[in-house]
């Protein structure tokens, strides 16, 4: 049962369409987002619906565990019941998955969570982005989608929300 859902992300509208947001960006695509109300709190933006908190961390991607075990303390939430949705160079663009556990594949934002929580027996929503073709991994993260990339995005982050929503009502 998932009673905490964390959507990682980068404050700032600078920020805002990049890759490395594509947590908050499902966050709003979410059926019901519309009746959340987000107050700030344990260093994000957090939100309760149906037994249910959403958290948006405020602390910027590589540290986020900050945010993350200060709502779970609250709660009391074990690490068994927390969804962690994030973006995933190891995925191909176009690939959306859940899955328990696992490598980090050099996410910053999950290594801190892990080590804030002490597992990464969580599970994960992962939002494919791919490689980088050119340039680094930091500028591709930070980046906007390319424009190809944008014609599909919508579609995607719609399947990334019903997957939140399907996971949640489990």
């Amino acid at each position: 049962m998932v009673r905490l859902v964390v959507f990682l992300g980068n404050p700032g509208r600078e920020h805002e369409r990049t890759r490395h947001n594509v947590g908050w960006m499902i966050a709003d695509g979410l059926s019901f987002a519309g009746e959340l109300v987000w107050k700030e709190k344990f260093k994000g933006m957090v939100a309760n619906r149906a037994g249910t908190t959403y958290l948006k961390p405020l602390t910027y991607m590589n540290r986020s565990g900050e945010s993350v075990v200060a709502c779970s303390t609250f709660y009391r939430i074990a690490f068994e019941e927390l969804l962690v949705v994030h973006d995933d160079m190891e995925l191909a663009f176009e690939r959306v998955e859940v899955r328990k556990g696992g490598g980090l594949g050099g996410h910053n934002g999950l290594k801190d969570v892990v080590r804030a929580l002490g597992s990464r027996e969580f599970e994960r929503l992962r939002f494919g982005i791919s490689r980088p073709a050119r340039g680094t991994p930091t500028d591709h993260v930070l980046g906007r989608f390319a424009p190809d990339e944008e014609t599909f995005l919508p579609v995607l982050l719609a399947k990334a929300a019903r997957l939140v929503e399907e996971r949640v009502a489990k």
